[in-house]
């Protein structure tokens, strides 16, 4: 057999499934989370002056990453005081982008999800990645039949890379934990672990695909691809290919403002409807997950981050929103309760409102508005530092597992209607989807909707 310079390249630096590339990729998250303890640490005891410089170096090394540190640092940066203001801050903007594994590597891959003679499955397999995240890349072909697919190929042995890099990343999380211990993740690094295990599952993120579907099929507006379920396994996810560009794509042809309203009306359909009417939220909103339509509608691509949480929690939401509206602190308290707090103050409620208000403001206004009408770009981040600062002073506060992604969607979405300009009423979006809740009646078309898409039931699920 005769091998070009580029097959030994490809051979030695992509094919990472050796002992010693395992044992490499190790000892350099070590280092990473070694890293960040260190800095914590200097934080906490007021060595400050190069936090910034730091911060971006972190931001770099854990970009470069294959593992799940990096979407952790990300969940984290959203809740409020969970982070030193410098990484949350760096942390925030890192994107699931890494470079794509190489020709030999896929040939191997797709054998071993679909037989030697794979290549039969299809009429043309574009050698080059269109895009490569955390845990995979995504190839473009065409079936025997002409339809055009994206077949999403798992990096090799992600479920150990997923097992070393969550120890890490407790590693460091514990060590600022005993620093600082207003606000406890242990649930929150339940949560993360959990649904990483999730994604790894790619016949599990095929079920999502037609539980997505289902959900949105009156809204068209958005499009859900289809997956190929002949040529899905655990570790290959076949689906329609949808044309569409990154959002940042179209932001730089300057659209209208009803362009840009008509992205944001479709974007917020495609989180909430599934929230309000069937208890399922996508905790993943960052801008490579979905594209642009020619239309502006939207395209939603991505279905491993998924949290499928009991009635309750939802009308908890509604309670909230409620509350909120009404100052009224007693159905405040039992909305948080009905989310998981426990133990809760008068005066932490109160601290959480304030949060609370952050989040539902726009919804409250009963008005075509932005998403955030204070210019002040650090606006968000300064009611961060408030509600921290509360929350330190009344004690502290254990989030609850079932928090996290709805926080993650909200911040995440909120980035990306700031980012667009939109300016709709979101008043009026949340009562279209949310007017008429009813507990009952969600979890009766939750079930339904499950068990009709065939989605396995959540890993550490307290339904």
């Amino acid at each position: 057999m005769n091998w070009s310079v580029s097959d030994v390249a490809d051979e030695r630096n992509i094919d990472n499934t050796g002992l010693f590339s395992e044992f490499r990729r190790m000892v350099r998250t070590s280092g990473t989370v070694g890293g960040i303890a260190a800095r914590i640490a200097g934080h906490k005891m007021g060595f400050r002056s190069n936090q910034s410089v730091h911060a971006e170096d972190l931001k770099s090394v854990l970009g470069g990453l294959k593992g799940p540190l990096m979407k952790g640092a990300q969940l984290l940066s959203t809740i409020p005081g969970a982070l030193p203001e410098e990484y949350a801050k760096e942390l925030a903007q890192l994107q699931a982008n890494a470079p794509p594994m190489g020709w030999n590597f896929v040939r191997r891959r797709m054998s071993a999800e679909l037989g030697p003679n794979w290549e039969r499955n299809f009429r043309s397999f574009n050698r080059e990645a269109s895009a490569a995240a955390s845990l995979g890349q995504v190839h473009r072909a065409v079936l025997p039949d002409g339809r055009e697919v994206a077949c999403k190929l798992q990096y090799p042995d992600m479920k150990s890379t997923v097992e070393s890099d969550l120890k890490q990343f407790r590693m460091a999380v514990g060590l600022f934990y005993r620093l600082d211990s207003t606000i406890c993740q242990d649930d929150v690094l339940e949560e993360l672990q959990d649904r990483l295990y999730e994604e790894l599952d790619y016949l599990r993120e095929a079920a999502n695909m037609r539980l997505y579907h289902l959900m949105l099929a009156e809204f068209e507006d958005i499009t859900i691809p289809r997956p190929v379920d002949a040529l899905c396994t655990a570790r290959l996810l076949t689906m329609e290919w949808v044309n569409g560009r990154g959002i940042q794509k179209v932001l730089d042809t300057n659209p209208t403002q009803e362009e840009r309203n008509r992205m944001a009306r479709a974007l917020f359909r495609a989180w909430y409807a599934p929230l309000y009417r069937y208890g399922v939220i996508h905790g993943d909103p960052h801008m490579g997950n979905f594209t642009v339509r020619d239309d502006y509608g939207i395209n939603l691509l991505d279905f491993g981050a998924i949290r499928i949480f009991p009635s309750r929690f939802v009308q908890g939401i509604i309670d909230l929103h409620r509350a909120i509206e009404t100052d009224d602190e007693e159905l405040a308290m039992h909305a948080y309760e009905a989310w998981g707090f426990t133990n809760l103050s008068l005066d932490t409620v109160r601290v959480l409102n304030e949060w609370a208000r952050f989040i539902y403001g726009p919804l409250l206004d009963n008005r075509e508005r932005f998403i955030q009408e204070d210019n002040d770009p650090q606006y968000g981040r300064a009611v961060a530092e408030r509600v921290y600062n509360g929350l330190k002073r009344t004690g502290g506060v254990q989030p609850p597992r079932e928090f996290v992604l709805v926080d993650r969607s909200a911040v995440g979405l909120g980035s990306v209607f700031l980012r667009l300009k939109a300016k709709v009423n979101w008043h009026e979006l949340f009562q279209e989807l949310a007017g008429d809740f009813n507990e009952a009646a969600l979890a009766r078309r939750q079930a339904e909707a499950l068990r009709t898409a065939r989605v396995p039931a959540p890993l550490g699920s307290r339904n």
